[in-house]
């Protein structure tokens, strides 16, 4: 099968608009994938998605891939956005199954139409409503990274989505991948980004509530206390525990399916279980906390195959009185000073109304969802303008 790839250039925005009504209303989060224009097509698109965001890999280009199958010697063409004219991206298909990639400009959402030919005449057309070259996030860790939330929030720009394992939907709470059912800060920091570089933001959602650093280490890595949870974890005979690797596992898969760069950055946002417990013989030093997540930053790069950026926050905040541990507060931030991760926000900070319960919570309000949102706005931004290659 001959892959070809090509760049499409003056691309322009098709304008949709959106309105966050109409999405609770009309149009579910969990919308088709793929729009097939005819029902007797002989062409099926497995990729991309609707709602898809892929990592852009300079400023203005991003890469699309378009898989599918059609008759055997078909001829695959695609345009998008304001095109009319057609650009062929596979000469001949040697079997059923296509695979081709094409250059896009950094924005969206475009609409993509694909078709298939046979012999000069058109066999199948398909359609993806919505697709985007952006940028892409992995948020993991505990439950305030998750949908622990007091207010479940969604994308106020519309271009805001999340992956849900298999596809894409629009960014809307809670996120698929993630434990909990409330809300999360990813379609707010989202909007944030949309406004700032005017291209779709995606997140893929991995964190899950109460999780120690240890429950995500790979499986078989041992450590002297247990997590205040035990499920994902085990005693060995000596008296020592040792993870299942049950949630890097998880972890590791999620990440796979978006290939090498297929996504910005990590952002870690995690402590809390290992800091201050109630049994003081599972809270952790915060020199095995900083051991254990390096080797999962090092182990999870390895384990998809190329160095994905981290961005690991100070996190350690549990109720009023009990606001901070200056032990875990350090192991993070050795991460930074050493240059295996990068600086994320603060959170300890927000504390009173950013918290849930009228503040005597550990999650974060409506309030507080938004602050934490701002927060990661102001690490990710500069960040992300000085790293786009022109």
């Amino acid at each position: 099968m001959k892959v070809a790839s090509i760049v499409v250039l003056a691309l322009l925005c098709v304008a949709i608009p959106f309105s966050p009504a109409r999405l609770v209303a009309d149009e579910p989060a969990t919308t088709s994938s793929v729009a097939v224009r005819n029902s007797n097509s002989l062409l099926t698109l497995t990729s991309p998605s609707n709602y898809q965001v892929v990592q852009r890999r300079s400023r203005d280009v991003g890469t699309l891939i378009v898989r599918g199958s059609a008759p055997a010697g078909s001829t695959i063409d695609v345009r998008y956005g304001d095109q009319k004219d057609w650009t062929q991206i596979v000469a001949r298909t040697t079997d059923s199954q296509f695979e081709a990639s094409f250059d896009v400009n950094a924005g969206g959402w475009y609409q993509l139409e694909v078709r298939a030919s046979l012999d000069g005449q058109v066999v199948g057309e398909a359609v993806v409503e919505n697709v985007g070259a952006g940028e892409v996030f992995v948020v993991t860790g505990q439950s305030n990274s998750a949908n622990y939330g007091e207010v479940k929030q969604q994308t106020q720009t519309g271009r805001v989505s999340s992956f849900n394992g298999t596809g894409w939907q629009l960014a809307v709470d809670p996120q698929p991948g993630a434990s909990g059912r409330g809300g999360s800060m990813m379609p707010i920091l989202g909007d944030l980004l949309v406004q700032k570089f005017d291209v779709p933001i995606g997140f893929v959602a991995c964190g899950i509530g109460a999780t120690s650093v240890r429950e995500w280490l790979p499986v078989g890595v041992s450590f002297p206390n247990p997590p205040t949870i035990e499920s994902r974890v085990e005693k060995n005979a000596d008296g020592s525990w040792v993870s299942k690797g049950e949630a890097y596992k998880a972890f590791i898969g999620r990440l796979q399916p978006l290939g090498p760069n297929g996504f910005r950055a990590v952002l870690w946002h995690q402590g809390e279980s290992d800091a201050n417990q109630k049994d003081a013989s599972r809270t952790l030093a915060g020199y095995l906390y900083r051991q254990y997540l390096a080797q999962v930053i090092h182990d999870s790069q390895r384990g998809i195959g190329w160095n994905a950026p981290w961005f690991v926050a100070q996190v350690s905040y549990h109720v009023p009185g009990d606001e901070a541990s200056p032990d875990i507060r350090e192991a993070q931030a050795s991460l930074w000073r050493d240059g295996i991760a990068l600086e994320g926000p603060d959170t300890d900070a927000l504390k009173g109304a950013f918290r849930e319960r009228g503040g005597l919570g550990v999650h974060f309000s409506d309030a507080g969802l938004r602050e934490h949102a701002n927060k990661w706005a102001e690490k990710l931004a500069p960040w992300l303008e000085s790293n786009l290659i022109d």
